[in-house]
C-alpha cells in the first residue's frame, strides 16, 4: 500500500467530521484532498515542502489538522517528535488548534491516547511523547524548537519578503532527518509578499522536494462567473456555501471595493489592494433627497477637519424608517477660491454660488465658523455623538471652548475616531451594506458625491479596509466624515414598533 493510501484510510477510518451540519459523522476525504496526500506522500524525492493555496472555506484548515493528528498519533507518527503550527495572531493560532481538539474529542480512538491542554493550546500523545503546539507571530521566540512538521496556516498574510516567526521554525527543522513544512493559504496580495516568492519559486521546478498545489481562477475568465470561481475552489460542488460565494461575486461587481478581496479570497488571485470605494451606479440609487429637518430624530455626525486650506467636511446622518439621510456641510478658504477650483478641477466656486459650500473669510479656514455652526446644530438638535480625527483636535477644541461648549459636553458627545484600519474596516462595510441595500439618502450633494468618486479603499492581508486619503484621486474628505458618522452609530437599534389593542365595548 502507497503511503498516500494508508494515511488516508486512517483518516477515513478514526476521523470524524468536526464542524457543521454533518458533525460527528465519518470524515469522507474529498477527491482533491486525497490528491494533495498523493504528492506531498508518494513523492519519489521525498516532501520537504508542501505550498496549497486555493480560495477560502475549501476545507484548508481542516486539511491541515489532518495531517498535523498523522504525524502526532497517525502512521507518520514518531517517538518524542515536535510539530506546530504558525499563525499571525493568537485567535488565528486558535482555530487550527480548536479544530483538531474536536476531532480528538469526537473519535473514541483518538481520545483515548491523544491529550488536551486548552490553555496552553497543546496536543500530546503521552505514549509517544509526541507533542503538538500551536504558536503565533506574537509569542516571544521560537528558538530552541526542533520540530519534525510544521504548518504555516494562511501564510499569504504575510506582508513583504520576510518572516521572523517562518523563519524561525524552518531553521529549526534542520535537525530533523525527515521534516515536513505545509503551507496552506490562499494567495498574498503582490508579488513581493513571502507566500509569492515561494510559489514562484516552486513553479520553476527546480527542487523536487517542493511540493506545489495551486487553484486560482486564470487571468482571463470572467472574474463573476461560476467558471471563475470553481477553477478556485475545487469544493464548490461538494461542500460550500455556493449562495455566500455567489452574493460575494455580486456586491463585488457592484462595489469595486470589495472587489480586491474577492479576487483574493474566492478567486485566490494576487491583487493590490488598493481599488475604487463604489460605483456611480450604486451612489446614485441612493440619490433620494432627505428630509428637511432632522429635528425630534437621533443624529450622528462625522467631522474631517482641514489642513489650514483643504475641505473640511461636516457630515450628519439620521435615521428614518431603516434609511440613513445624510446631510453634508463643506467649508473652504474664501480667499483664492476660484484658483483652487483651478487647481483641482473641480467648480468650487460654481457650489458656493449654489449653496453647497461654505467659505470661511481668509487663506485658510476659520474654526470658528464650524464650532460656531456645531454649536447651533447642538442647540436644535438630539446629536448623540460626533466622530473626529484626532489630528486638529488640540487646534479646534479651544474654539469649541469659546463658541460656548462645556467640558462636559465635548467629552460626553465628541469621539475620537482613528483613520487606520481598527476603526475604519467595520464602518466601510456598514456604509457599503447600506449604499448597496439602498438604505441611505444623500441627495446627490455634488460635493459629496465628488467625494465618493474620488475615493480609494486600501485593504489589508486580513481584509481590513480603509480609506486612503493620500492615493484617492482628489479630495475625499465628505466621504471620510461619512464613513465617521457610519461608524459611531454603528450601536443605533431602532425602538421596536408599539403595538396597541382596541377594547371594544357592548
Amino acid at each position: 500500500m502507497k503511503r498516500s493510501a494508508r494515511n488516508i484510510a486512517w483518516c477515513e477510518r478514526y476521523l470524524r467530521i468536526p464542524e457543521g451540519r454533518f458533525v460527528g459523522e465519518p470524515l469522507k476525504m474529498a477527491e482533491f484532498m486525497k490528491e494533495d496526500f498523493r504528492l506531498i506522500f508518494d513523492n519519489p524525492h521525498g516532501t520537504r515542502r508542501a505550498i496549497i493555496s486555493r480560495g477560502r472555506k475549501n476545507g484548508k484548515t481542516v486539511e491541515t489538522a489532518m495531517l498535523m493528528l498523522l504525524f502526532l498519533v497517525g502512521p507518520e507518527a514518531k517517538p518524542n517528535s515536535q510539530l506546530f503550527s504558525a499563525a499571525r495572531s493568537r485567535e488565528q493560532a486558535a482555530v487550527l488548534f480548536n479544530l483538531a481538539a474536536k476531532m480528538v474529542r469526537l473519535s473514541p480512538e483518538l481520545s483515548s491516547v491523544v491529550g488536551i491542554r486548552d490553555t496552553a493550546k497543546q496536543l500530546y500523545c503521552g505514549e509517544l511523547g509526541t507533542i503538538y503546539r500551536a504558536l503565533s507571530a506574537e509569542a516571544s521566540t521560537a528558538m530552541g524548537l526542533s520540530p519534525r512538521f510544521v504548518a504555516h496556516d494562511e501564510l499569504g498574510q504575510v506582508r513583504g519578503p520576510r518572516d521572523p516567526l517562518y523563519e524561525a521554525l524552518e531553521t529549526a527543522t534542520a535537525a530533523q532527518e525527515d521534516p515536513l513544512s505545509v503551507i496552506i493559504s490562499t494567495q498574498a496580495p503582490t508579488d513581493a509578499d513571502l507566500l509569492s516568492i515561494l510559489i514562484d519559486d516552486a513553479e520553476k521546478g527546480e527542487d523536487p522536494r517542493t511540493v506545489l498545489r495551486i487553484n486560482k481562477a486564470p487571468d482571463d475568465a470572467d472574474p463573476f462567473s461560476v467558471e471563475a470561481i470553481k477553477a478556485a475552489n475545487p469544493a464548490f460542488d461538494i461542500f460550500m456555501n455556493q449562495r455566500e460565494v455567489l452574493d460575494m461575486a455580486e456586491a463585488a461587481r457592484r462595489m469595486p471595493s470589495r472587489e480586491a478581496e474577492y479576487s483574493n479570497l474566492v478567486l485566490n488571485r494576487r491583487v493590490e489592494a488598493n481599488t475604487p470605494f463604489i460605483v456611480r451606479s450604486v451612489w446614485e440609487s441612493c440619490g433620494d433627497p432627505p428630509i428637511e429637518s432632522f429635528k425630534g430624530l437621533p443624529v450622528w455626525a462625522g467631522l474631517d477637519l482641514s489642513e489650514v486650506n483643504d475641505l473640511t467636511a461636516l457630515v450628519l446622518i439620521a435615521p428614518v424608517e431603516g434609511v440613513w439621510h445624510v446631510k453634508p456641510t463643506f467649508w473652504l478658504p474664501e480667499e483664492g477660491l476660484y484658483e483652487r477650483a483651478r487647481q483641482d478641477r473641480v467648480p468650487y466656486d460654481v457650489w458656493h454660488r449654489d449653496g453647497f459650500l461654505e467659505t470661511t473669510p481668509g487663506k485658510s479656514i476659520e474654526y470658528e465658523f464650524v464650532a460656531d455652526l456645531l454649536l447651533d446644530l447642538a442647540e436644535q438638535l438630539d446629536i448623540q455623538q460626533i466622530a473626529f480625527d484626532r489630528w486638529n483636535w488640540r487646534h479646534f477644541k479651544p474654539w469649541l471652548l469659546k463658541a460656548g461648549f462645556s467640558e462636559e459636553y465635548l467629552e460626553k458627545h465628541f469621539v475620537e475616531f482613528g483613520q487606520g484600519f481598527q476603526s475604519m474596516s467595520p464602518a466601510l462595510r456598514d456604509l457599503e451594506s447600506a449604499l448597496l441595500n439602498q438604505k441611505v439618502a444623500h441627495g446627490n450633494h455634488p460635493v459629496l458625491s465628488m467625494c465618493a468618486a474620488n475615493a480609494v479603499v486600501q485593504t489589508d492581508p486580513a481584509g481590513n479596509k480603509k480609506l486612503a486619503k493620500h492615493k484617492s484621486r482628489g479630495r475625499i474628505d465628505g466621504l471620510v466624515a461619512l464613513t465617521m458618522a457610519m461608524g459611531v452609530a454603528a450601536t443605533y437599534e431602532p425602538e421596536p414598533e408599539r403595538k396597541f389593542q382596541m377594547l371594544v365595548l357592548g
